[in-house]
């Protein structure tokens, strides 16, 4: 059985297409990027859906997202189920103000890194 994961995060930037090729069919990749879902509440229900059914939480935070509400969310209630959480950072090194905040889902991760290639490589450790 594929371990299944769901990509948290911004929808800018092209990332989500970034991991799912990088990670190739070894692994089943939720994308709430590609659900087509306007209303808040059906694509939150979505959302959370999903991180019940994924094994791996794949956070990532770009230096550009404007808030985090959203992964800080999913990170959250990943967090609740006993999920693995694997984050990836790169705005808390370029903004004091946000870092202070954000270091709760920090926290919250089993394992973070800085780029989104050390954290695909280290999900690619999870291949069964």
């Amino acid at each position: 059985m594929k371990t299944k994961i769901y990509l948290a995060g911004g929808f800018k930037g092209g990332w989500h297409d970034i991991v799912i090729e990088k990670l190739g069919s070894d692994f089943i990749c939720f994308n709430p990027q590609k659900h087509d879902l306007n209303d808040v509440e059906k694509y939150t229900s979505w959302d959370l859906y999903h991180v019940e059914k994924c094994d791996i939480l794949f956070g990532y935070m770009s230096r550009d997202n404007p808030s985090g509400y959203g992964l800080a969310l999913e990170i959250g209630y990943a967090k609740a189920m006993n999920k693995l959480i694997i984050l990836v950072d790169e705005r808390s090194e370029h903004d004091e103000v946000f870092k202070r905040y954000f270091s709760i889902c920090q926290e919250s991760a089993n394992v973070a890194f800085d780029t989104l290639d050390e954290a695909i490589g280290y999900v690619k450790s999870f291949v069964i």
